[in-house]
């Protein structure tokens, strides 16, 4: 088994990978509720969080909170050139989000798993989806 790279050496496309599985993950957590909703509808659910207008939009409320790292980190999810075109959403949106799911991916990789959740949390309360 080969040795896992550092996480300076991982590609900000694949910190934004993991960020968008680690996203995902807790889109679907939030809204599972007492879990009594069907598949479908815990799914619609998950992808109002989990769009890249919704995670724009949580950016804004998110920038002022972020320390000089995780700003860096952000803006180089931001700035890195898409592999594909967004279909539903703006470009802009889409870079936004971009940004975020690298800046997820990173903290999550970093184990710093109560920074990411206080952000997440920020960004799934209830009546912003």
């Amino acid at each position: 088994m080969s040795e896992l790279p550092t996480l300076a050496e991982i590609p900000v496309s694949t910190l934004a990978w993991i960020g968008d599985a680690v996203y995902e993950l807790y889109a679907r957590t939030r809204v599972l509720g007492d879990g009594r909703l069907q598949s479908g509808r815990l799914h619609q659910a998950a992808v109002r969080y989990s769009s890249a207008v919704h995670q724009a939009a949580a950016v804004e409320k998110l920038l002022p909170l972020l320390t000089e790292e995780e700003s860096g980190i952000f803006r180089r999810g931001r700035n890195h050139a898409p592999s594909s075109s967004p279909r539903n959403a703006p470009p802009q949106a889409y870079r936004l989000a971009s940004g975020l799911e690298a800046l997820v991916g990173y903290l999550y990789l970093a184990d710093r798993r109560a920074r990411l959740e206080e952000l997440l949390d920020i960004i799934l309360s209830e009546g912003d989806a």
